[in-house]
């Protein structure tokens, strides 16, 4: 099994100051420092034009440095992507191709002849066919997307091959999500739980794909960069690059992505909503968003080289087509009115420098932004918003005894239990203790239904364990119990 381990950085522009100082201490400066201290690892990184302009001026130039280093030594790979991490379904082609240029342009400044990207991340691996033209123009050959935009469904990508995407020269890596949300959630905490994650898969000719926010590592997560470098330095998987992929898996046959991003799941999919937390149909304040955003790409789009304040007017409204606005817009559970307002300056700063607006396009842009702000303020003050993140909470994380024990299905809860408590009895019992720990912690959680929490639900952990059909097999045989207590009345006899 060959492992391509990729890392995606990026900072807003206008990140604050303290908070950017914590990602580096926390986060950018262990991760790449300790990066170079282990041999013979290949780590692909992406890095946005922007964040690398941010680390260089607000004064962390040993960052840079210490991934100059990595990618002199051998040791890492960058990708191209959009500057200002822009959500690129929404923008024009021409609009497309000019943050791959820009931000190839302000990487090549600060990294030097080292920077050589060959796959392309679109941004939130945010897939729709109109990125494909510009993709074409920039000449890009390889883009890395989430397995859900295989075909709509986790876990079916074949990944002994690759693909070509239709009608292209541009092949496909997919991410691999379920070994990338082990490693996130701090599910898998060492090299052998990292090991025991891959069920056996390492002898096949094949290749896993993990892509993960580095903030991850140290900053979200203290301590799981130590994890990152241990399994870095010890596991058996042969390290490879993106650009290695198609070349050891050469591309056969041909695949149509869906759209997608990589939160996507298979029910926004199967409705339609694939890019929610950025254009939510049921949320006025993206609307509202996405039509002053609209609005200014029009005005761009008349936008000339030889017209007076060219270069002012581009540099301004390069940054505010920056997707953060949207997704601090999302509510659902992510809110910042701040990252609104800012979102909606920079856009009518942008568009208040083009030359020649007629006072009705200014009267316009004035209107959109207050009328966002007036929008989110409201959410603010009246309290919707705190309800919309508390509906979200209730309706995508259910406890399982909710679903199970007081739905009427008390046989499967008590099935999960007993095997949980048998595994951790077998674990303390061989002295793997951190695995014990990790039984009993979700015992605890499915009693006290504190397992909404978890990135990883412990139950798909439990199923990976055991046999295929063992857990329905055990179910059975409580169901015929539970038949012969359950009570006539109204009230349902719980076994708790």
């Amino acid at each position: 099994m060959y492992w391509v381990n990729f890392l995606h950085i990026y900072q807003p522009k206008n990140q604050l100051d303290d908070v950017l100082e914590a990602v580096v201490n926390q986060s950018y400066r262990p991760i790449f420092r300790g990066l170079r201290n282990i041999s013979n690892i290949k780590c692909n990184l992406n890095i946005s034009g922007a964040l690398t302009e941010l680390l260089a001026t607000k004064g962390y130039p040993d960052v840079i440095e210490d991934i100059r280093q990595l990618a002199a030594d051998g040791k890492l790979e960058f990708t191209s992507t959009a500057k200002y991490h822009t959500f690129l379904p929404f923008l024009p082609e021409e609009e497309t191709l000019r943050q791959i240029q820009i931000n190839d342009e302000a990487n090549r400044k600060y990294f030097g002849e080292v920077y050589r990207p060959v796959c392309f991340f679109p941004p939130e691996m945010a897939y729709d066919p109109k990125i494909i033209p510009a993709l074409k123009e920039s000449g890009i050959k390889l883009i890395i997307l989430d397995e859900i935009s295989y075909n709509g469904r986790a876990e079916q990508v074949p990944y002994d091959r690759t693909f070509k995407i239709k009608d292209s020269d541009i092949a496909v890596v997919f991410r691999e999500r379920r070994i990338s949300n082990l490693i996130m959630g701090g599910v898998v905490r060492n090299a052998k739980s990292f090991g025991e994650a891959l069920a056996g898969e390492e002898s096949k000719n094949r290749y896993i794909a993990t892509a993960m926010d580095g903030e991850t590592f140290g900053h979200h997560r203290p301590g799981l960069e130590q994890f990152l470098f241990e399994i870095m330095r010890t596991s058996p998987l042969k390290q490879i690059f993106l650009s290695e992929v198609p070349e050891l898996f050469p591309p056969n046959g041909e695949v149509e992505p869906v759209r997608a991003t990589w939160a996507a799941s298979e029910k926004d999919i199967h409705e339609g909503t694939v890019f929610y937390s950025w254009h939510d149909p049921k949320n006025p304040i993206h609307q509202l968003q996405k039509e002053f955003y609209d609005f200014v790409l029009d005005l761009l789009a008349g936008v000339k080289p030889t017209d007076k304040n060219y270069l002012l007017v581009r540099e301004k409204a390069d940054s505010a087509l920056a997707s953060d606005q949207f997704f601090w817009a999302s509510a659902e559970p992510w809110w910042s009115v701040e990252m609104i307002e800012y979102g909606a300056w920079e856009l009518l700063n942008a568009a208040k420098s083009i030359p020649k607006l007629t006072v009705k396009q200014k009267e316009k842009i004035q209107e959109f932004y207050h009328r966002i702000l007036g929008a989110a303020l409201e959410w603010q003050r009246t309290g919707h918003v705190r309800k919309l993140s508390r509906e979200y909470r209730e309706t995508v994380k259910i406890p399982f005894k909710e679903r199970t024990l007081e739905a009427g299905k008390p046989e499967v809860y008590q099935v999960f239990l007993d095997i949980m408590t048998q595994e951790m009895e077998r674990a303390a019992k061989a002295g793997e203790f951190e695995k014990a720990i990790l039984w009993r912690d979700g015992i605890w959680k499915l009693e006290t239904k504190n397992d909404i929490y978890d990135t990883i639900h412990v139950t798909d952990l439990l199923r990976k364990e055991l046999p295929e059909g063992e857990l329905e097999k055990l179910m059975d045989k409580y169901r015929e119990k539970y038949k012969k207590i359950k009570s006539g009345q109204v009230e349902q006899r719980r076994i708790e």
